[in-house]
């Protein structure tokens, strides 16, 4: 006769996938990654690393955070242009 073990199951809420904008600059001899959405940056030695570590800052603001401070913080449109000015 098969005996039956209950246990407790954690059901985690399913990830969903978010486009943000990533802005990266160089600065002296490394590169700061912005996410001007949520005002989270970070850095690298390279641009790939940058973005990488960019992400992960993302990633975990994201499953740290309060949902009414990732509303708070959240910018729905951001608009990346060049602009043209006059200097000199």
């Amino acid at each position: 006769m098969a005996s039956w073990i209950a246990t407790s199951l954690t059901i985690k809420p399913m990830k969903t996938a978010r486009q943000l904008t990533a802005i990266i600059e160089r600065e002296d001899d490394s590169y700061v990654a912005l996410c001007p959405e949520l005002d989270i940056a970070s850095q690298g030695d390279t641009v790939e690393s940058a973005r990488k570590n960019l992400v992960e800052a993302l990633e975990l603001f994201f499953e740290s955070a309060d949902p009414t401070e990732v509303s708070r913080r959240l910018h729905g449109e951001v608009f990346v242009t060049r602009v043209e000015v006059m200097v000199g």
